[in-house]
């Protein structure tokens, strides 16, 4: 190969490099700053006015709370008994039973004296056959329905929850999600706190439960978790939720809310279908379908985000389990990419299209696959003798240390602002878990990033996968 080109050729790779890096820096660091005057200015805006008499009037908005259930016997008692207790008067609890193989049907007939009611079914409606829905025969649950159906997978579920519901908001929340007594106020005070826009959707932040002492269903004492796969992961939700779409949240761009807890006017999410059945990514594809018809429609509405922490789940402590969670987030997001791919530099939807798509195209789903090839081009260059070492050490040092002090930040700003973890023990621990994630914690991601493309691209059936429940620690 000509040498001149060759130098061409290397020094264009470098300067694509360092370009990237620049723009990285540079998104992550507005990301920073547009995620703190959010939070200052939800702190600022709820830091007068008392809701509680109002939302827990008969007059308040109603809610059903549907919450997928397969194979959870052993914590679904207590679950449910966390969501029967939250300080609302006009909501339902929906438990949708997908099919479980577990006792998870009879510990909830056993707990709350269920029995099978008639109601009439839509015999059209596009779900796996329902078996049986319950009631119990005690007033004090007359809150909670159990519906128990064949299993056809979470979204399924789901969708036959909004579809029995009759309720003006939905719920959509993993059963073993841990919701805080008083979530269901900042929900609804979150959709009715705007007048010029409708709020079509409200999402919030997701806390770690790995160790904490849950009793009862309350939240007794949060503590950090003893597995750091969990303590990797707690960091990263801090970076995505307190950082990440605090900053998409101000400036309404938010393309996606967690699964584990999400709010939905029913009326329009039940006008976009449902969830899709066909993608693994539905907590994604449901805010995209949304934000389209509002836009389509052309009518103001907006998505809120609560960075309260109201929300409290179990993450994978398995490292076998994590690489299926990650898997199939990343086929869930090709999936939903792929499918709303008119959306892209599109300014018919305008921020949308021009900010939010592409972030998620370039960072979410391109930047593991450039990760991964750039790995095994940098050794492929090493050993042909052709590497800039200087260059290289140089961008890989400036990324190291800014994506530490990145978390760094995102730690101390969670510290400041909103103070779970209170021990200086506990945040120096983070602090460590920070300075060796990126060579620790973050590549196995990556694996799980790249497994997930390659099982899409490549058309390998893949499902959901399975968690094994460890159950919330309890007081002793």
């Amino acid at each position: 190969m000509d040498s001149g080109f060759l130098n061409i050729f290397l020094e264009y790779i470098n300067i694509t490099f360092l370009v990237f890096t620049i723009v990285l820096f540079s998104m992550f660091t507005i990301m920073g700053y547009l995620s703190t005057r959010n939070s200052i200015h939800y702190k600022n805006k709820n830091s007068f006015g008392d809701l509680s008499k109002v939302m827990a009037s008969p007059l308040a908005p109603s809610i059903t709370i549907i919450a997928p259930a397969y194979n959870e016997g052993l914590t679904i008692v207590e679950n449910i008994r966390s969501l029967m207790s939250l300080q609302y008067v006009n909501y339902e609890v929906m438990v949708v039973n997908d099919g479980s193989k577990d006792d998870t049907l009879q510990k909830m007939i056993d707990a709350y004296d269920l029995i099978k009611i008639e109601q009439e079914i839509d015999p059209n409606w596009k779900s796996k056959p329902i078996r049986g829905i319950y009631k119990s025969k005690h007033k004090a649950f007359s809150k909670l329905t159990v519906i128990d159906k064949e299993n056809g997978g979470k979204s399924d579920a789901l969708n036959t929850g909004m579809a029995l519901s009759t309720n003006t908001y939905v719920g959509c929340i993993d059963v073993d999600c841990l919701l805080l007594p008083e979530a269901l106020l900042h929900v609804v005070k979150s959709f009715y706190q705007r007048t010029e826009k409708k709020v079509i959707a409200v999402g919030g932040v997701i806390r770690v439960a790995n160790s904490c002492i849950i009793d009862g269903g309350e939240l007794e004492e949060i503590r950090l978790p003893k597995s750091w796969l969990a303590k990797f992961q707690l960091l990263e939700y801090t970076r995505s939720f307190i950082l990440g779409r605090m900053a998409w949240g101000r400036i309404d761009s938010l393309l996606i809310i967690s699964g584990a807890f999400g709010f939905f006017d029913r009326e329009i999410a039940m006008a976009v279908g449902g969830y899709d059945t066909g993608t693994v990514g539905e907590d994604m594809e449901i805010v995209f379908k949304m934000r389209r018809y509002m836009h389509d429609r052309k009518e103001a509405y907006t998505v809120e985000y609560i960075p309260d922490s109201l929300c409290w789940t179990e993450v994978p402590e398995d490292l076998k389990i994590l690489l299926n969670q990650r898997d199939r987030w990343a086929r869930g997001n090709l999936e939903t990419l792929f499918k709303h791919k008119d959306m892209f530099f599109n300014s018919k939807y305008g921020r949308l299209g021009l900010v939010s798509y592409p972030y998620w195209f370039f960072y979410e789903w391109l930047a593991p696959l450039l990760e991964f090839f750039g790995f095994f081009t940098i050794i492929i260059f090493g050993y042909l003798g052709i590497l800039n070492w200087s260059f290289f050490i140089a961008i890989t040092a400036a990324v190291y240390m800014f994506s530490i002090m990145f978390s760094f930040y995102a730690i101390l700003w969670d510290v400041y602002s909103y103070n779970e973890y209170t021990k200086t023990k506990d945040i120096l621990i983070l602090m460590f878990c920070a300075i060796i994630e990126p060579i620790t914690f973050h590549p196995i991601v990556v694996y799980a990033a790249i497994r997930g493309n390659y099982k899409k691209l490549f058309k390998i059936k893949s499902g959901w996968g399975s968690q094994v429940r460890k159950g919330f620690a309890k007081a002793s």
